[in-house]
């Protein structure tokens, strides 16, 4: 649609979009047709990964990633796929139906993944009608009016509720959302009868069933912080059950069964996830999808262990409870006209117990009714042996019904889910429990391991959280999130790889082209391809960092950093332990000129560079492709250049020596001396110690008699190096190089600029 309208020179930005959008799973996600044919790129060109879990989050990650050329392996516990979303096939007399043991409800279609699923597949859905009668315990139907009157006393709390933690602030983190809704309740409904008592009750038990948790441990302050975020649209049953879209998602995806995992071991170098019997799976990275139920019971053993952050965090969230009773009947005698019906219980212990009946009927493939039991009866439901459930369920029924006139027949199959016993879940959903908070969720989805383990699943989405379609779109995330990490990995290396060939040339290079910077100014050098007059146009800055800085002694300047002795020390420290840090970094020219006038000394330089400027100072390895060609070009004009014959090398009558010669002379830095009893004041003054790089030569004498002819390349004596970068010493008639010993206490108006490592050739003199 857009190609035709994009200006070409657009083209670029377009292809960026795209493939963030494709990337990211906003688009091209699924099980169309056009989808799968493009989905099997070269397979393991990327890496490999291990998903842990085949429920939707699993699935949508495995799918992703395989489209992005990964190797994906997909250990899941059970003999199936889909996890918590479980369509079990019901038979029983000449019936054959499909009920939703788990997910069951697509709640809104706006937006929501899962319903792309489903159109992609050509799956109708189901819309769920709002018509919800409920029934007193003599089975007759609620008037009407007192029905709406509850719930909108009821609505009203929630409401109040919301209002009191406004007022209470942070303490209403502490506070439960029972807590707060039945103190209301006994305040305003003081003269409520026994009917809008169990109207009340059951209410509370549907928003029990909505979090899956009962209200004595939702957090007042954040029970409902993803309400925001809902899906807009009709609430949907999919005809045939969740378990199609499931099938459809594992199709093609090498998914390992039963296999239970007890432990996962992650390292830069990769990770190992340790199987039942003792099996062990290996990556490159790890995506874990178990439910937050598993992690809050430590099963599952992390090597190293997961930060406390994190732990804390799993400890924090709530992890609910709704379990299940599907029944198929040889009839369908409550009639399909109603998609659900609620019964009202006068024990508030058990007012979650067969609260709500959904009937399947109409996306079944024959008749189905689930009843619900969520809250507190959702746990006691877990040792209540399912004929007695069944029995309970059928004298609800019966009592509605049969009032009617209407025969129930004993159903011909039933299954009671047990969810909080599965080793493999225990339990249902996620809730932001009292303590806790949306920031949770983000927690649970952090990687861990410098992008080795991931994780996704309802409870890792903080918009979404306990919905099938949170699960989903968690995956599609992670898939993002691992091929990011692994993009970022695989320039590392390359980065890494690529110089180590030739790490000791290139190294080299960069020294010998800082031998002789185009600027200096304290700790910072610079060098740029003078032919190139452009301002913007990049140069290379050094840094070089030589041990700690002690304040000056009293009564020196204030620029001055370093005391005399400190100057010993670290003259010390350079000749015999080397110990240096050299960084760079690129800048335009027009940056290194402002950065040299910035004033206050290095630190400020520092201090500019980084918070200024931006720039991030890296080892040589890290200065990437935009450098190496600035060093190339200033390598070739330099290149260009002729040694020039200075007055001293003339006058000495050296030669250029061989260059095999030059090269092992020059390789190592040395001191030359005067045989004279004390060295000459030069010109200005001064006496020059000179501190060079690797590779250069270190002289102490004056211009004014004849040095010692000096092997440098056909440079003579170095009259001109450029001594910035080494130490300035004024006015040191005294200083004895002879004796081997630099006598502090004769230097003074000294200043230290830190330069590259040296080496001496033998002892220091």
């Amino acid at each position: 649609m857009f190609l035709d309208v994009v200006p070409s020179h657009c083209s670029k930005l377009l292809d960026s979009a795209y493939n963030y959008l494709v990337s990211h799973g906003y688009i091209n996600f699924g099980v169309a047709p056009l989808i799968k044919d493009k989905r099997l790129v070269e397979p393991n060109t990327k890496g490999s990964v291990i998903v842990i879990g085949a429920g939707l989050a699993g699935l949508a990650a495995a799918r992703q990633l395989m489209s992005f050329g990964y190797k994906v392996t997909v250990l899941e516990g059970r003999k199936r796929p889909g996890g918590r979303v479980y369509t079990m096939k019901i038979e029983g007399g000449n019936k054959v139906a499909a009920a939703d043991l788990g997910g069951s409800v697509l709640t809104g279609t706006h937006g929501n993944p899962l319903g792309i699923l489903a159109r992609q597949l050509s799956y109708p859905l189901h819309k769920i009608r709002d018509k919800c009668p409920l029934y007193r315990l003599d089975g007759k139907p609620v008037d009407s009016e007192v029905d709406a009157k509850v719930e909108v006393a009821f609505n009203q709390l929630l409401d109040k509720a919301s209002k009191l933690r406004q007022l209470m602030g942070e303490v209403s983190q502490d506070v439960s959302l029972g807590a707060a809704l039945e103190t209301f309740w006994q305040v305003d409904g003081k003269a409520a009868n026994p009917e809008e008592m169990s109207l009340f009750n059951w209410h509370l038990a549907n928003l029990e069933y909505a979090n899956a948790g009962l209200l004595s441990k939702l957090s007042l302050a954040f029970w409902d912080q993803d309400d925001p975020y809902d899906m807009g649209g009709d609430h949907c049953f999919l005809p045939g059950g969740n378990g199609r879209l499931v099938q459809a998602l594992a199709e093609n995806v090498p998914i390992l069964y039963e296999k239970t995992v007890h432990a996962i071991r992650y390292g830069s170098d990769g990770v190992q996830v340790v199987t039942g019997g003792g099996q062990i799976f290996e990556g490159d990275t790890a995506l874990c999808t178990v439910p937050l139920g598993v992690l809050k019971s430590g099963s599952i053993k992390f090597n190293p262990e997961l930060p406390q952050r994190k732990l804390d965090g799993i400890k924090r969230l709530g992890f609910g409870l709704l379990n299940k009773v599907a029944m198929l009947f040889s009839h369908l005698f409550w009639g399909n006209d109603l998609d659900m019906f609620g019964h009202l219980s006068d024990d508030p212990n058990r007012r979650g117990e067969f609260f709500l009946f959904y009937s399947y009927a109409t996306v079944a493939g024959g008749p189905v009714l689930i009843a619900l039991v969520a809250g507190e009866a959702a746990h006691s439901f877990e040792s209540m042996p399912p004929p007695d459930a069944v029995t309970r369920i059928m004298q609800i029924l019966r009592g509605i019904y049969e009032p009617q006139g209407i025969d129930v027949p004993d159903p011909l199959q039933t299954v009671c889910t047990r969810w909080g016993s599965d080793p493999l879940s225990l339990g249902s959903y996620s809730n932001v429990a009292v303590g806790a908070s949306g920031d949770d969720y983000d927690i649970l989805a952090e990687s861990v391991g410098d992008g080795r383990l991931f994780f996704a699943g309802e409870a890792t989405t903080r918009r979404y959280p306990a919905t099938m379609h949170g699960a989903f779109l968690s995956g599609l995330r992670e898939a993002a999130n691992i091929a990011h990490y692994a993009t970022n990995r695989a320039l590392r290396a390359k980065v890494e790889r690529n110089p180590s060939k030739n790490a000791h040339a290139c190294a080299s290079l960069l020294a010998d082209l800082f031998r002789d910077p185009d600027l200096e100014f304290g700790s910072f050098s610079v060098i740029y391809a003078k032919k190139d007059l452009d301002e913007k146009s990049m140069a290379v800055l050094r840094v070089v960092f030589s041990g700690p800085a002690k304040k000056a002694q009293e009564g020196s300047r204030p620029d001055q950093q370093h005391s005399n002795k400190l100057i010993f020390q670290q003259l010390q420290s350079h000749f015999n332990q080397q110990q240096e840090l050299h960084v760079y970094t690129l800048l335009s020219r027009e940056q290194v000129f402002e950065l040299r006038e910035v004033k206050g000394g290095d630190e400020m330089r520092l201090n500019y560079l980084c918070e200024k400027l931006g720039v991030k100072l890296v080892g040589r390895k890290g200065l990437g492709p935009a450098a190496d060609h600035v060093i190339s070009s200033i390598k070739a004009e330099r290149s260009k250049r002729k040694p020039a014959l200075t007055p001293s090398t003339l006058k000495s009558g050296t030669s250029k020596p061989k260059s095999g010669l030059k090269q092992r002379l020059v390789r190592k830095a040395k001191i030359l001396r005067n045989n004279g009893p004390s060295p000459p004041v030069s010109r200005d003054g001064m006496v020059k110690v000179v501190q060079l790089n690797r590779d250069a030569e270190v002289k102490v004498g004056n211009n004014e008699s004849p040095p010692k002819p000096v092997v440098n390349g056909g440079n003579g004596s170095i009259p001109s190096v450029n001594t910035g970068s080494g130490l300035m010493i004024d006015s040191a008639p005294n200083l004895n190089v002879d004796s081997g010993v630099i006598n502090p206490s004769n230097i003074h108006n000294t200043h230290l600029v830190p330069t590259s490592n040296a080496e001496l050739d033998g002892e220091m003199r």
